[in-house]
């Protein structure tokens, strides 16, 4: 694990490397996927109950205040943004949960619909919780979804204490709520209390916090439902960040500045 940055450190480190600052996403995919969270597709819903109460005026506006995205409307295509300095304000959000849930040595659940950039991020989050005497929740055996809201299908596993969603032996990319609400629903039937807190993505966070467990997450700048749920204090934190940049070491520093305001120590 590195050695944590400082804030001005990683606000430089964040843009060099694309997980902030001049993102990859482009504009028109961002402004496409406002269009049909507002339209009430529910895929881009994340899991969260986000009803007829949204307009895409309204969407970017939070968009833009909490993520960065350039917040004028005229501006329909080409390069769009987040703000690295609200990535870290939602780090340092994010870390006062982390530690708050080690001190009470409290159940945490951890996922991520996005493996193929987060999950080191959420096994190095794991394993300092553990290490900290947090419980982290095992969840049951043999679970499997059907066809979610967006399409994916398979079998809910644990790699490294995360929670993904496997298909074919492969970790799969999904913004479905469905993997989330499977477990928690096997939880209940076996009599286990619920996790206190779930650090996760995508839908696996929306649905946990919509079923009012405190919920911190990562999202990325064309994932608005997220922000609409912490704006609406659904979900308690969303970070935002770009959740795929091309080297997923890149995101290392990242989590030491976490861990480390957080309280907690790196375990490998």
């Amino acid at each position: 694990m590195h050695i944590p940055l400082t804030r001005d450190e990683l606000t430089d480190h964040l843009r060099r490397t694309r997980i902030a600052g001049d993102v990859a996403t482009p504009r028109e995919n961002n402004l496409r996927h406002y269009r049909e969270l507002v339209e009430g597709n529910r895929r881009f819903w994340l899991g969260l109950e986000l009803g007829e109460r949204w307009s895409e005026e309204k969407v970017l506006a939070v968009m833009a205040e909490r993520v960065g995205v350039v917040a004028d409307p005229a501006h329909r295509e080409g390069q769009d943004t987040i703000d690295a300095d609200l990535t870290v304000d939602g780090l340092d959000r994010m870390a006062e949960a982390l530690r708050e849930a080690a001190a009470r040595r409290a159940r945490v659940l951890v996922a991520t619909g996005h493996p193929g950039g987060l999950l080191d991020v959420h096994q190095a989050v794991a394993r300092a919780l553990r290490a900290a005497g947090a419980t982290v929740v095992a969840i049951p055996k043999g679970l499997s979804v059907g066809e979610g809201d967006d399409g994916t299908s398979g079998d809910v596993r644990q790699f490294g204490s995360v929670a993904v969603l496997e298909r074919g032996a492969t970790l799969w990319h999904t913004h479905a709520p469905q993997p989330m609400s499977a477990i928690l629903d096997a939880l209940e039937a076996a009599g286990e209390p619920l996790p206190d807190l779930v650090v996760a993505d995508h839908g696996w966070a929306g649905r946990a916090a919509q079923r009012g467990i405190k919920a911190v997450a990562f999202a990325d700048c064309n994932d608005p439902a997220l922000f609409l749920g912490e704006a609406e204090g659904t979900v308690a934190v969303t970070v935002p960040l770009d959740d795929h940049v091309v080297d997923p070491q890149s995101y290392e520093p990242m989590t030491a500045y976490l861990l480390a305001a957080a309280g907690l120590t790196a375990v490998r």
